[in-house]
């Protein structure tokens, strides 16, 4: 057998490999340093290229916070710093040549072949979903006029490029041009149903981001309840000759009705009610001229030769009014005025060239009283 070896000093063993000994508890096994959230964030948008500003921003600011805090992700930061940073010149580039209004275009010329907002064109009639003309919408569908429909396409134009100018700005041009483009389409603003007006698609703040400019003029009932059913289509191709050169003549007086100032009441603008009656009776001269130069049939010629007579007595009440010097004058003049341009003449002669007899009410202005009309796209 073995014989242990003596104790050592103070009766004490030897200390060996495992004797244990005082100290500090041994420590963990050391921890991996974290990874910054901001560099793996600002390398996927750098990937993305969505938003490359953001990306590049991210990566810089990951970077101070990885130098600071001794965190892991300074390669995930720099690979997003320079991918945000290309992202950042091609969109510069794209957008200095174009090529974003190219690609609004072509996706615009893909989405006219569907039933979308950007597809609608002159002369077409559609429904939309709820039947609602007020809002924000995409899909509509394209149906015949003759069906039950919401609205009709009667114009479109283009807003002049640069920066969004802004709802309230998109909403008067299109209510200024769309109320003006209607005669071209309509001619005859007494054959309109009377709860029919003016409505029109705009584009959105987005939607002008990537190139659209494009406002649809369209004519929708002002019931949501109701529907149109029939093309309101009146124009030169619709009409024979004497009809157009009427309705032309006519379209004269509408204009200047339309011109009618904001102002509710003649005292708050007597100023702007006197200019408005000069345009009234500019626009009576010029109409006057017209249906004298044409050569009417027989059974219209006494009738519009009438209507000339109460249109020149009317020319030259319009003309006191706007030299008025007081509301009284005013008053007495616009009255005969008025009274002559809505006298029975005016259906006796519309009547004898086949035209519609139901006179529609100038005193409401020429906006249809809606409340903006506007549909965003």
């Amino acid at each position: 057998m073995s014989i242990p070896p003596p104790p050592g000093p103070q009766g004490q063993y030897p200390q060996g490999p495992y004797a244990p000994q005082w100290g500090h508890p041994l420590a963990p096994y050391p921890r991996q340093a974290p990874v910054n959230g901001l560099a793996i964030a600002a390398f996927v948008l750098g990937v993305l290229c969505f938003v490359p500003a953001v990306g590049l921003v991210l990566g810089l600011i990951a970077l101070a916070r990885i130098r600071k805090r001794g965190e892991r992700g300074k390669g995930f930061a720099v690979a997003g710093c320079v991918l945000s940073s290309v992202g950042l010149a091609l969109w510069t580039l794209t957008l200095a040549t174009g090529a974003a209004a190219d690609f609004w275009d072509g996706f615009r010329d893909a989405a006219r072949g569907e039933d979308t907002a950007y597809s609608l064109e002159k002369g077409q009639c559609f429904t939309t979903p709820g039947g609602s003309l007020q809002g924000v919408t995409y899909d509509v569908d394209e149906v015949p006029c003759t069906q039950e429909h919401d609205g009709e396409v009667f114009a479109a134009f283009d807003l002049p490029d640069g920066s969004y100018p802004g709802d309230t700005d998109i909403t008067r041009a299109a209510d200024d041009r769309c109320y003006a483009l209607q005669d071209a389409y309509a001619m005859d603003r007494w054959a309109l149903p009377a709860d029919v007006d003016v409505y029109y698609l705009t584009p959105t703040s987005a939607s002008w981001r990537t190139g659209d400019r494009e406002i649809t003029c369209l004519f929708g009932n002002t019931d949501e309840r109701d529907t149109l059913t029939g093309s309101l289509r009146n124009d030169g191709a619709r009409l024979d000759p004497d009809q157009h050169t009427y309705l032309l003549a006519e379209g004269h007086l509408n204009r200047a009705m339309d011109e009618v100032p904001a102002a509710e009441a003649v005292e708050e603008d007597f100023a702007g009610y006197r200019v408005w009656a000069g345009q009234v009776s500019e626009a009576l001269r010029e109409e006057i001229a017209m249906l004298d130069g044409h050569g009417w049939p027989a059974g219209a010629g006494r009738p519009v030769a009438e209507l000339t007579e109460d249109l020149r007595a009317a020319q030259r009440e319009w003309g006191l009014a706007a030299k008025a010097t007081d509301l009284d004058a005013y008053f007495e003049h616009y009255g005969e005025g008025y009274d002559l341009v809505v006298a029975d003449s005016t259906v006796t002669a519309r009547k004898a060239l086949g035209l519609a007899t139901t006179q529609p009410d100038y005193e409401g202005g020429g906006d249809g009283g809606g409340d903006d009309p506007g549909v965003e796209v």
